[in-house]
């Protein structure tokens, strides 16, 4: 092994309902990333939050069959984070990381969780910090900032779990009261479409909301509109780049699970078919979002622009976006001449960028 590879280690899986995409994700990101220039060492997380690593990790999860796999730990052994297995009730030392890819989508992943331990660990890892990350996950955090931000958002309430719960009537009595139907029903912590349905009655209001509350205990109801929808990639720290926006026509009623990852069957387009004007006023947007929230490394910005009047609206911000082959994110940057390779390049490089930057801070007084 040349000592001139840096140590990565690419984290996929989780507890998240995303856990499938994560796996779909890393795939892509393994095919694509130079083994020339990394060593990357593979860790999964299992839906219960084991952390496990071994030969072909990625296969095993894959495959669902994780048996040979052994359990991590990290250690700060002189300065650096160090890999090891557990293997019959004793550590093995695999290798000291350079940088961690966190490829984890949703919760306990995309949310500040994970941020969080890189950062009392002390190392250089791809992506947002904790509190864009956290503020990104949480649909109705964001729309709190964003709209603060003067940007536009459409009309929502959150509902907690335990109302829901206790008086389910009740509470789609008040959700009618944001907006005429239809309405849009989604846990406020989860990404990938997963717990998401339209509601064009009380009936299906009340169906959505049990749904949704099973996988977030903070549920989001908004207006729903006739709309096209529209992304934006975004890329980089202090001085990030914008994507020209992209189109998804869905294949359903809206761009659910299904459509996505099983059916297939909606149509991208990038770029977008829009007017000089609102491809710039969608990048602006964006990169206000973006450094709003002090978002670093990397984001994929979502739009809703009415069919009747092409009014904009802020829609979510995906902190780690999806990386599978029919993924927006490195589609609209491969538009702008960016390679799946030179995007894995870019955003370990960022990483690193934005550790050296965190290494500025005087984390102490002296007399």
């Amino acid at each position: 092994m040349s000592s001139k590879r840096l140590n990565l280690a690419l984290i996929f899986g989780g507890r998240s309902g995303e856990h499938e995409v994560s796996v779909m994700s890393a795939r892509s990101v393994l095919q694509a990333i130079d083994t020339d220039k990394y060593q990357v060492w593979q860790i999964g997380i299992t839906r219960e939050g084991h952390w496990l690593t071994g030969e072909n990790t990625l296969q095993a999860f894959e495959n669902k069959s994780c048996e040979s796999l052994k359990q991590v730990v990290l250690m700060q052994i002189d300065d650096k984070t160090v890999l090891h297995q557990l293997v019959d009730g004793n550590l093995q030392k695999i290798s000291a990381i350079d940088v961690f890819f966190p490829i984890l989508h949703g919760t306990y992943g995309e949310d500040g969780t994970i941020q969080g331990y890189f950062e009392m660990l002390d190392v250089a890892y791809v992506g947002a910090g904790l509190l864009s990350s956290s503020v990104g996950m949480d649909k109705g955090i964001c729309k709190d900032l964003v709209a603060n931000l003067g940007v536009p958002v459409l009309e929502y309430k959150i509902f907690n779990r335990q109302k829901i719960e206790t008086d389910l009537e009740a509470t789609a009595l008040e959700a009618e009261k944001i907006a005429p139907y239809p309405l849009f029903v989604k846990p406020a912590n989860l990404g990938s479409s997963v717990g998401i349905s339209k509601a064009k009655n009380r009936q299906e209001l009340i169906k959505g909301l049990e749904i949704a509350a099973k996988y977030d205990r903070r549920v989001l109801v908004e207006r729903g509109i006739n709309a096209r929808e529209i992304e934006v990639s975004v890329l980089g720290n202090t001085d990030p780049i914008v994507s020209t926006p992209g189109e998804i026509i869905p294949g359903d009623e809206f761009y659910s699970y299904d459509d996505k990852y099983i059916d297939g069957i909606a149509r991208t387009f990038v770029p977008a078919d829009l007017s000089d004007a609102i491809t710039q006023r969608v990048q602006e947007i964006a990169l206000q979002v973006y450094q709003g929230i002090d978002c670093a490394g990397m984001a994929r910005v979502d739009f809703l622009i009415d069919k009747h009047n092409e009014e904009i609206f802020f829609s979510e911000i995906n902190t780690i976006p999806g990386f599978t082959p029919i993924s927006m994110f490195p589609k609209l940057l491969a538009h702008g001449g960016i390679t799946y390779p030179e995007l894995i390049d870019r955003l370990i490089a960022l990483a690193l960028e934005r550790k050296a930057d965190r290494d500025k801070t005087i984390r102490s007084i002296q007399a």
